[in-house]
C-alpha cells in the first residue's frame, strides 16, 4: 500500500468509527430483532434489506484489524459513512426513538439516540 493509500485507509477508518456508534455485540443483537428486519429497501426479491445485509458486514468490519482490511472493506466503510450522514440530514421532527428512520440507521451501525 502506498503512503497515499495508507492515509486514505486511515481517514476512511476514522470516518467509519465516527459514524458507527454501536458495538459489534449490540449491532448483532439489534439485527436479530423484528424491528431491524422490517425496515429498509428490499429490492425486487423482498428478502433481506440492503441495510440489514450491510449491518452484518459492519459487525465483521468492526472486528477486523486495520491491516487486514481489503479495498472492498474500505469501499463498504465509505458507503456506510455516506449513508449515515445522508440519513442523519433527513431527521424527522419530533421523537425518533421508535421510528423506521432510527431503525434504518441502526441497521447501518448508528443509533441516533445513543445507547
Amino acid at each position: 500500500m502506498t503512503q497515499a493509500q495508507e492515509h486514505s485507509a486511515s481517514q476512511t477508518l476514522s470516518d467509519f468509527k465516527d459514524v458507527v456508534n454501536m458495538t459489534p455485540a449490540r449491532l448483532e443483537r439489534w439485527l436479530e430483532t423484528e424491528d431491524s428486519k422490517t425496515v429498509g429497501f428490499k429490492g425486487s426479491s423482498g428478502g433481506e434489506s440492503v441495510g440489514h445485509r450491510s449491518g452484518r458486514r459492519i459487525v465483521r468490519l468492526l472486528r477486523k484489524k486495520m491491516e487486514d482490511l481489503t479495498q472492498g472493506d474500505l469501499a463498504h466503510m465509505r458507503k456506510v459513512v455516506g449513508y449515515v450522514k445522508r440519513h442523519l440530514a433527513q431527521r424527522p421532527s419530533g421523537a425518533v426513538r421508535d421510528t423506521p428512520w432510527r431503525y434504518s440507521l441502526m441497521n447501518w451501525g448508528h443509533d441516533p439516540v445513543g445507547r
